[in-house]
């Protein structure tokens, strides 16, 4: 029933949407979807929120694959938010989010009301290298009516990487924005999990040792071991290639398979935003983090010097 009540409203809202201003249709959009993810919410056992291109989906064929080799599911399957609890009840409904329409939908847009009574995990990646990565996915993936309802340059527009970094609507500011909303509101959220992309990538078993007992799962070696090969880079590129999880849709399927810029795991580099800018760039970008970004999570100038200290 609910999947006909979505499609319904889906088709509604297409429909009177052609009838209203831009910006009214946009919002009539944005509130369809909020409404779809505060359903998810609802019902969810557990929320995983990150801004986009954070390497959500890499985490979720990792958090697939350990609930493949636990409850022996087909490994060409990712979850979504119910399909593996169809297949066993013992599995539970994660919710997975960018924290952008529910927000809007509830209005909780300033604070993290909506997950303070929530089992939450967070993952975070700096956010230069996420500035870089939402470039091409706006470049190479993302639909025309998404970029315009979410105020990202216009479809075509013939703009470098820097251009669109420092572009205020979806660029490294409103990236910065995100994090500090979470970063001031942590202590109030009661039980949460912090991950960086950085130290999964570095770490993939001991990190993923931390997700799953989150999970209520037990942490077997044997499993995280295969987790990690199964979701490093060059496999996840070949099956990607191959179009290996089709039946999960377009969420890790290559718009041009000859075209590696429109992969969903196209480089998966730490730091490697330093590829796309100049050194001035580089040092003009990084005093904006240093100026704007809570030091919470790692990426100011002050923590990393700390951190090397410390190793």
């Amino acid at each position: 029933m609910h999947m006909v009540i979505k499609r319904l409203i889906k088709w509604l809202v297409r429909a009177i949407s052609v009838f209203l201003p831009e910006e009214k249709a946009h919002d009539l959009q944005r509130w369809r979807r909020g409404r779809e993810e505060f359903w998810k919410y609802n019902r969810c056992q557990y929320i995983f929120a990150s801004y986009g291109k954070s390497g959500r989906t890499w985490v979720r064929v990792m958090i697939s694959r350990y609930y493949q080799l636990v409850y022996k599911l087909p490994d060409n399957i990712l979850m979504g938010f119910d399909n593996y609890t169809r297949l066993n009840k013992n599995i539970p409904q994660i919710f997975f989010t960018h924290d952008n329409y529910l927000r809007g939908y509830t209005g909780n847009v300033d604070s993290k009301k909506d997950f303070y009574n929530k089992k939450t995990v967070l993952l975070v990646r700096h956010p230069l290298d996420v500035a870089v990565s939402q470039f091409f996915q706006w470049k190479y993936r993302m639909r025309p009516e998404k970029k315009a309802m979410n105020k990202y340059p216009a479809h075509e527009a013939d703009i470098s990487v820097y251009d669109f970094v420092v572009d205020d609507n979806q660029g490294l500011t409103h990236i910065i924005g995100f994090m500090n909303n979470w970063a001031t509101e942590l202590p109030n959220i009661e039980h949460l999990l912090v991950v960086r992309y950085e130290d999964l990538r570095a770490h993939p078993e001991r990190e993923m040792s931390r997700i799953v007992q989150f999970l209520g799962l037990e942490a077997n070696d044997e499993y995280l071991r295969d987790t990690a090969e199964f979701a490093s880079v060059e496999n996840l590129r070949k099956k990607e290639q191959e179009n290996y999880f089709w039946r999960s849709g377009s969420r890790v399927q290559a718009k041009d398979v000859n075209d590696p810029n429109t992969f969903k795991v196209r480089k998966a580099k730490v730091g490697g935003y330093r590829d796309y800018f100049d050194d001035d760039q580089v040092a003009q970008l990084n005093a904006v983090i240093d100026s704007r970004l809570l030091p919470v999570f790692g990426y100011t100038s002050a923590e990393q010097a700390e951190t090397k200290e410390v190793t």
